[in-house]
């Protein structure tokens, strides 16, 4: 069999496994990181790319003659020209499903953060005395409200989705699901776009990302939303404008937020939510680590070698 070049061009994308070598003859080079000056050069030879976030367009497909399959290390494909990849005959095989118990995890445990003001509380606690110096056993400086009994609002009825109602359903909330924008009809089991934001306690975003929910979550939406009530994004960074949603928090138009991914990626450091999260008690944000529990990743990695043996073995 011929020996095949593997090059994996982003190996930090998945930095706490390694990803199991494939049974067929291969040679394998792999990067920490590959910025758009250096993918030609480090992929001309690849007849395998594997690779996390990397971004392979029309151009740069179009002079890799060698490349017969793009193996991704993640569920989303956007970073990849699919309409090139096909045209070329270029396979392109992602992983699915990995990440249906820890994303729901991180999901409810962002809920219970929000709900019981975890963040402002601990926050008190490192940045002043007020708990020493409140007089009493306690204080509330921080709104404490219930999560059963709740409305959570999902936007997307997916695996990922379907689990974290699931288990919103098993503390107590109950769960409405969200018809897509501008139907003419509600099809059983959702509720019409804009009465999802105006009956939720807490949003949660897991549709996935296209022309029609970029900015899904805007100033309008957002307008919708009761001074109450909660917005969680586990999902994608675009599916939210940025911009929007601090002015929200700012003024007070929406309780808090919770955020595993931004627009960009690692963001910049003066990214405006980024500095706000230094000084709201009301603003989560974690770094796009809800799908890497231990088990997740396990189970990704060994995906990614099943896909990629499947394709050069069984010809799928």
């Amino acid at each position: 069999m011929t020996v095949l070049n593997i090059v994996f061009l982003d190996k930090t994308g998945v930095p706490t496994h390694e990803i199991p070598r494939p049974s067929f003859p291969h040679t394998w080079t792999e990067y920490d990181s590959t910025d758009s000056s250096q993918t030609f050069e480090r992929a001309k030879d690849a007849d395998i790319i594997v690779t996390s976030k990397v971004l392979l367009g029309r151009e740069l497909l179009a002079q890799l003659p060698k490349l017969k399959l793009i193996a991704i290390t993640a569920t989303g494909t956007n970073n990849v020209d699919l309409v090139a990849a096909k045209e070329l005959g270029i396979a392109v095989k992602n992983v699915t499903g990995y990440s249906t118990t820890t994303v729901p995890e991180h999901v409810l445990g962002m809920i219970f953060a929000l709900k019981h003001s975890l963040i402002g509380y601990h926050r008190d606690q490192i940045t002043s005395d007020r708990w020493a110096t409140c007089g009493q056993f306690c204080y509330v400086d921080h709104p404490v409200t219930d999560i059963r009994g709740s409305t959570l609002g999902i936007f997307g009825k997916g695996n990922t989705g379907s689990e974290v109602a699931r288990l919103a359903q098993a503390v107590g909330m109950k769960v409405i699901f969200a018809e897509h924008k501008g139907a003419t009809e509600i099809r059983e089991g959702y509720t019409a776009f804009e009465e999802v934001f105006k009956q939720a306690d807490i949003i949660s975003l897991h549709c996935p990302l296209t022309d029609s929910t970029q900015n899904l979550i805007n100033a309008e939406t957002l307008a919708l939303m009761k001074p109450t009530a909660y917005l969680i994004n586990t999902g994608r960074g675009t599916l939210v404008d940025e911009a929007a949603l601090l002015a929200a928090l700012e003024n007070g138009n929406i309780a808090g937020a919770a955020l595993d991914v931004l627009v960009k990626e690692p963001p910049e450091k003066d990214n405006p939510l980024m500095q706000a999260a230094k000084r709201l008690p009301n603003l989560l944000i974690t770094p796009h680590v809800a799908w890497a529990s231990a088990s997740a990743v396990t189970t990704l990695v060994n995906k990614v070698t099943q896909n990629m043996e499947e394709f050069v073995l069984n010809g799928k």
